[in-house]
């Protein structure tokens, strides 16, 4: 029986950041991105489409992409989704496992090479389905934020963002409602980030997929209603520079948590969210858009 042996010496170049690697690293020594991600590009033969979930530190992107990932696995609204490599799963489970267990999953590190990363197959079952390869990573609100504040500081982001086919932006439609501007000006810089990136003549406007998603719209029952509406009446700037600039933007709401409790302990005064029991609504109709146009 023969064996074949990898030459340690050959190059392996990253699918993030296209930085040649030894073929036996893990991860890319440049931007962190596991090389694992390259390998099943390579094994399918096809290059996979980047789809990435942005937005604020606490906003809710584990939560979402997780549930995500998981109702997708399921076959939820006639999808099929076939995992690349059991890393894939590893997001979806935490996610699940701990709202299983009324807890909010962990905060996702600043450090990429914490970050859960997946690759998916993912196709709409119809007469002619059309198979699309998805690559969809975890990364921690505040390096989004470091990155935007000071670019590449994450080359890992900007790599990302940069070969993304869609980007789905995850805002906090409860503090929105409640009049904080945070929501609004982090969306306004995220998509000014953006902007810089793809940038174009003055009088034509990018056509990157963004599906703006409105999170935590359990708290704001109005969303669910006409998300546009809500968007230009609590979020004028990010609304303003859609309108200026992007010409490929759909508004959504979404939400996970049914019902909420907070608690205490006797050592801290720390409060602690408890989800009592999960209720998702909207999460699958960004993506399905974002799919439809990539």
């Amino acid at each position: 029986m023969s064996t074949t042996y990898t030459d340690p010496r050959a190059e392996i170049r990253c699918l993030i950041c296209d930085t040649g690697n030894g073929s036996e690293a893990a991860v890319c020594r440049e931007c962190s991105a596991p090389l694992a991600l390259t390998h099943d590009a390579i094994a399918l033969d096809r290059q996979p489409r980047i789809v990435t979930v942005v937005g604020d530190s606490n906003v809710g992107k584990t939560v979402y992409l997780g549930f995500l990932l998981d109702m997708l696995s399921q076959r939820a609204n006639e999808f099929e989704a076939i995992p690349k490599g059991a890393y894939s799963v590893s997001l979806q489970q935490t996610v699940i496992s701990h709202m299983a267990w009324r807890m909010f999953p962990p905060k996702t590190p600043m450090e990429s090479t914490e970050w859960h990363w997946a690759y998916y197959q993912v196709c709409k079952r119809a007469r002619r389905p059309k198979w699309v390869d998805l690559v969809m990573p975890d990364m921690a609100g505040e390096a989004l934020a470091a990155e935007i504040d000071s670019p590449s500081t994450f080359r890992v982001i900007r790599s990302l963002l940069g070969k993304s086919a869609g980007a789905l932006l995850l805002v906090d439609a409860a503090l929105a409602a409640n009049g904080s501007t945070r929501p609004d000006f982090f969306a306004l810089k995220l998509l000014s980030y953006l902007d810089g990136m793809f940038a174009v003549k003055r009088k034509q406007r990018i056509g990157l997929p963004i599906a703006i998603v409105l999170c935590k719209a359990d708290y704001c029952p109005e969303c669910f209603d006409d998300p546009r509406r809500f968007a230009e009446a609590n979020l004028n700037r990010l609304w303003n520079l859609c309108e200026s600039r992007f010409a490929n933007v759909a508004f959504f709401a979404a939400s996970v948590v049914g019902s909420l409790a907070y608690s205490t302990s006797a050592e801290s005064d720390v409060v602690t969210p408890v989800p009592l029991h999960v209720a998702p609504r909207g999460i699958l109709e960004p993506f399905e858009w974002i799919v439809g146009r990539i």
